[in-house]
Parts: C-alpha cells; structure tokens; sequence
C-alpha cells in the first residue's frame, strides 16, 4: 500500500512538473538568452587563490565544461607540480547529484579525511584517502557531520548524527586500521547537537555541545588524542560559549553578561570561571561574532549597525586596530587562515557593486594585498550601479534597514520593477553580497533588495530574540513594512514587486502573502517550511525538537496557538493570492517535499484569482540547495529569472 502511495504521489509531482514546464514554454528560447548571458560572465577556467597549511599549497579549480571543482595542491612552492587530491567531476560520474562535506587533512599531510553525499539529503559517508599513493585507505563511517584529526595522524574524531532524527548526537574516536569505534560522548537531549574540532594551534580537539540558547565544551589535547574528554565549564541554561586556544590561554567567547557576547581569557591550567579575565568587554550596539586566534595576534570578528567589522588585537604591544573598508555597506569576513604562525591574515570582502575579494592583510604594517578578485567577464563596471541602505519603520516603531542595488539611471517615479528578498531566522544576518548573475536583473531595470528583518542577526542577538518564538510576528510584519516603504518612496509600486525567500525565508513568504497579497506583484519560494504545525508536532522529523528554541514548543498550548495563528498552510483563505512560483526537491532532508505539495494544493483548492501557480520539483537527486552542479544551479536560475523578469513583462 505504501508503495501504491508513494508511486500516485511521485506521479502527482510529476503533473506538476509537466505543468509548470508547458505554462513556461513560451519562456524557452529566453531561459536559453539568460543562460548564456549569466554564464558570458563567468571565467569557467579559472583557479582559487591557494593557501598555505604546513608544507602545502592549497588551492580549487574549475575547467570549462566540467560541473565541480578540481581539489589541489603544490608542496613547498607554487612553482611545484600540482598534485590533485580530489577530482570531483570523476567522483560524480554517474551521479545526479555530489556534495562534498568535510575535507581535513592529517598534520603531516598525508592523509585526506573528506566525506560525501550524492543523494542531497545531507547524510554523509567519511572516508580517508592517502595521498601518498592515492588510494582510500579506510572507509570510516556514515553519517558524519564533522570530522578533526589528532596530531599523530592516525587518530580520528568525528560526530555522528542519528538515522531518523538526523541530530548529530555522538562524538567518536578510531584509530586507522584498528576498526574499532570509541564513543567518548554522546548527548541524550534533543535539543542539542554535537560538533568536534581542532584549534588553529593544534593544542586542542574540542567538543562542542550546542543547542540554540545553551552550548557546553569538552577538550583534549591533540598530542594525547588517546585520553578523555575533560569538560571546559557545565552548561547552563541560555548561556552559550565557544573556547579557542592561544599560548598557555584558552579565549572563551561568553554570552554570561550579555547577549552580544564578551571576550575572556582563561588559564590553561585552570580555566575554572573564578579565573576569567575580561579582554573585550560586552557591548550592546556591537556583536562579537567570532574570534580568530593566531601566535601573536587575535582578530574579534564583530558586526555593528549590520555591518561587518574585524578587529586587531596585537598581543606583544596590547594595541588594536580595526581593517579599514572603502565602503558603508558590504560584507567582509576571514577565510582559509590555516597557519597559526604567521603575521598575514586572509579575508575576503565584496558589497552589492564590488566583487568578490581576497586579500592578504599584513597584521603588523597593516598593508593589505589584493590576492584575487572575482573576474565578471563582459566588461562588467561597477561605476554603472548604486547601493544604498534605507530603513523601514515597523508597526512598533521599530527601524529596519533594507539595502538596496540597482543602475544609476533609477527615476524614482514609481514605475521600477523590484525583487524584495529576505529571510530573517535563526539569528542568521543577510549579507550584502555579489552576484554576476544579478547583473541580468539590474541591467533590466529591477532594483535589488534585501529586508534586514528582526529574527535575523544582523543588528545582534536582540534583533534575533525579537522575530522567534512568542515574537515571531515580527519577523512577518517587519517584511511587510519593508515593501511598503519601496512603495511609498516611489522605487516600485505593487504591480511591480516580486517577493522571494527560501527554507525558514518561504515560510516568510507563505505568512506575508497570507496577510497582504495585494501588496505584491509575485511570489518566489524555495524549498519553503510552510506546514508549521504538522512538522513541529513531528518529533521524530529532522530538526524538529531541536527547533522549539526557535519557533517555540507545539505540545504547550500557548505555544500552539500562537504558531497556528501564523502557519502559511493553515492560514490560506478563499481570497485572490499573487502569481507564484514554488520550488522543493524530493530529497531535501530539511524541509520535507510534502509541505510545499500540500501548500500548493491548498492554496489551487482556496484561492479565487486566475493568476499562476507554478510547482517545480527536482526529482532527481537533489538537496535544500537544489543542483549541485554550476551549469546545472544557472539553468535554475535562468528559469526563475525568466518568471520573475515576466511577471514585469519583460522577455528578453
């Protein structure tokens, strides 16, 4: 009976498929234009800008026509010959679908620790390769969400998460070749996950326990990888901390006084909490995001009026320094930083105009050194385009920035088509970032923008405490004002909005939409959680319990009815509803292919317009995020390109 099922619902989604394809047929030799177009200003052959770790130069690349990178590195010099250490186009051959997860090397560089999916429904199998020979030595487990070697380069620590709830909840420990699996830890609360790393010092393998609120450390040092976990500090509830090691100091980056984070250091020797000694005291209008820990420095990663911010601590002087940006708005952050000896600090930084950066920052001189920046091919100018930031005001006075990009021709009369994105879950802030595809909307004449919307990150860990749980509300209303803004100040008009979000961002778009379809032209939705209720009454789904610190707990009456109060599947009404485009894949392990099919199919039985609903699925394997593959992601792109520059009447 289940297969029975199974198969009448495969072939339902399949009629949808079939639809959507013929109502976009007409589209076709337009999503071909885009296609070319997007892919015109991509440099296909081209190669990332390496990175050193211990004897080896690190670096990806691409070649025209092939859908992955190409993993490798060059020994002592980059002048040395390549050496490939995963070939990901020969990894995927055969498959619909690749993903690669973890890839950690041993300290001596010999042995590869990578883990893989090829189904999209994030569930990865790690292996081990040796590079010495190219051969996969061992294959050490399924499941795998992290992975850290100790420092002999046979010991492996690695979490695993549960087959059904898909909660990472188990820390491991094998020793190659001896086939046996040690459980050092594992977590019986299912509000929490668990994680394990090594610090950039090597001194440490760190456990991590974390649930959204509340986070717990377990250590080791890396040369002892056969000892027990010791705990850093019990957890105690709402308070979250995160250790890093430097010197005979561990740097804990604390929430104990208030929720935007502290810096303290605490002796290795004795790290108890009557220990701590403040480094970066807490501040209200600034988070700390992150901490990065080097021999002679550290760098507090900090985000202030929604901006990044980097900070300099230079510990033989005591100074600091913030890294300077040409820019108000933009997105900048560290990346491939795998030496803990050096005085050279990589970060990327890229805004809605500039593309995406590397630069090497000298920590003491503070000079800076453009490693790569994003080739646009085409003749792309920046000069051409304009990025602003404005702010809403919401229904309880609240400001709330929207960030815009658009060309510099813009005549603010009105009659400009707009694409309004947002997502505002999680904490997680919306960067300002660069997109060459983008550039196909912007030279139509549609202006680009993004709601910063409370149960985001982006002005701190309050404006995430005002969109979630009793408040999640806000999180609707706030995106709400955002739209009527751009419509009072005259960049668009209804008729010329188009709205789009994904994941937790389409359940934004289900609730808005529910609460002011008239106010947009269309809707765009991926892989959107729209069946709030039927999932979160679930426990036995992935993510469910986990979530209730973020939407709040179904089984307590309160809780219930206020979330039923918002749910997009429940609260669709006999009214006219904008056009839409809805996206989900099968094998999404996040938000299950069946809440966007029975949403869709509600909303076809309810809604009393004429204007289109579109129900694309990707059946074949696929994940969250869709395609994995680069050619395969533009082709997506250019058919959703293609519906929303339609809904503008714009066709080519």
């Amino acid at each position: 009976f289940r297969r029975v099922l199974f198969r009448s619902v495969i072939n339902h989604l399949k009629a949808e498929n079939e639809y959507a394809d013929a109502l976009m047929k007409p589209t076709q030799a337009f999503r071909e234009a885009l296609y070319k177009e997007m892919l015109g200003r991509i440099k296909e052959t081209d190669e990332q800008v390496p990175y050193r770790q211990g004897e080896y130069f690190y670096y990806s690349r691409t070649e025209q026509g092939k859908q992955y990178p190409i993993l490798c590195r060059k020994k002592g010099s980059l002048t040395a010959a390549e050496e490939v250490t995963l070939d990901l186009n020969k990894m995927a051959e055969g498959q619909k679908f690749f993903s690669l997860g973890a890839y950690q090397m041993s300290t001596d560089g010999n042995l590869l620790a990578f883990s893989t999916d090829v189904v999209g429904y994030r569930q990865y199998k790690l292996h081990v390769k040796d590079l010495r020979n190219g051969k996969i030595v061992e294959n050490i487990a399924e499941r795998v969400v992290s992975v850290a070697w100790a420092n002999d380069n046979k010991t492996i620590f690695y979490s695993q998460e549960d087959e059904t709830t898909k909660r990472s909840h188990k820390i491991l420990r094998t020793v190659l070749g001896n086939g046996k699996h040690d459980l050092l830890y594992e977590e019986k609360d299912e509000l929490y996950r668990t994680f394990v790393g090594k610090t950039r010092s090597k001194g440490y393998v760190m456990a991590i326990t974390a649930s959204s609120t509340t986070s717990e450390i377990r250590y080791l040092p890396a040369d002892q990888p056969g000892g027990d976990l010791k705990l850093f500090l019990p957890r105690k509830e709402n308070h979250e901390y995160y250790v890093d090691h430097l010197g005979d100091q561990f740097y804990v980056r604390t929430n104990d006084q208030g929720k935007n984070f502290r810096l303290v250091t605490a002796p290795v020797s004795n790290p108890a909490k009557e220990n701590w000694k403040e480094i970066i005291p807490h501040r209200k209008d600034v988070m700390l995001e992150d901490v990065d820990c080097f021999a002679g420095h550290f760098i507090a990663i900090e985000r202030k009026n929604g901006v990044p911010q980097m900070d300099v601590f230079d510990l033989k002087t005591g100074k600091s320094h913030y890294i300077e940006f040409p820019e108000p708005v933009y997105v900048a952050g560290p990346t491939q930083n795998a030496e803990f000896n050096t005085t050279t600090f990589r970060f990327t930084y890229e805004s809605f105009v500039t593309p995406s950066s590397v630069f090497d920052y000298d920590l003491n001189t503070r000079k800076r050194e453009l490693k790569k920046q994003q080739p646009v091919l085409g003749g792309y100018d920046a000069s051409l385009y304009q990025s602003e930031r404005v702010y809403a005001t919401a229904s309880d006075g609240a400001k709330v920035p929207i960030s815009l990009v658009y060309r510099k021709d813009l005549k603010r009369d009105g009659s400009r088509p707009a694409l309004l994105e947002a997502y505002g879950s999680y904490g997680y802030p919306s960067d300002v970032d660069f997109s060459s595809q983008r550039i196909s909307l912007l030279d139509r004449g549609v202006i680009y923008a993004v709601g910063h919307i409370r149960g985001g990150g982006d002005l701190g860990k309050e404006w995430h405490d005002q969109g979630k749980m009793m408040v999640k509300k806000n999180t609707f209303t706030d995106f709400i004002a955002c739209a009527e803004h751009l419509v009072k100040e005259k960049y668009t008009s209804k008729d010329r909005l188009v709205i789009t979000g994904g994941s937790a961002g389409g359940l934004l778009m289900g609730a808005v939409t529910n609460l002011r379809p008239d106010l947009f032209k269309a809707v765009v939705s991926y892989v959107p959680f729209v069946d709030v209720m039927n999932t979160m009454l679930d426990a036995s789904l992935p993510l469910t319990v986990g979530e209730y610190l973020e939407w709040g707990n179904p089984n307590e009456k309160a809780a219930y009815d206020y979330m039923r109060s918002y749910s997009p599947y429940e609260n669709i009404e006999r009214k006219a509803y904008p056009t839409m485009l809805v996206r989900t894949s099968l094998h999404d392990s996040q938000v299950g292919y069946w809440e966007p099919a029975k949403y869709v199919a509600r909303l076809r039985e309810l809604k009393t317009d004429k204007n289109l609903l579109l129900f694309k699925v990707k059946l074949e394997p696929g994940g969250h995020g869709g395609a994995s593959g680069r050619y395969d992601r533009l082709k997506d792109v250019a058919f959703d390109y293609a519906f929303i520059l339609g809904q503008f009447g714009i066709t080519k």
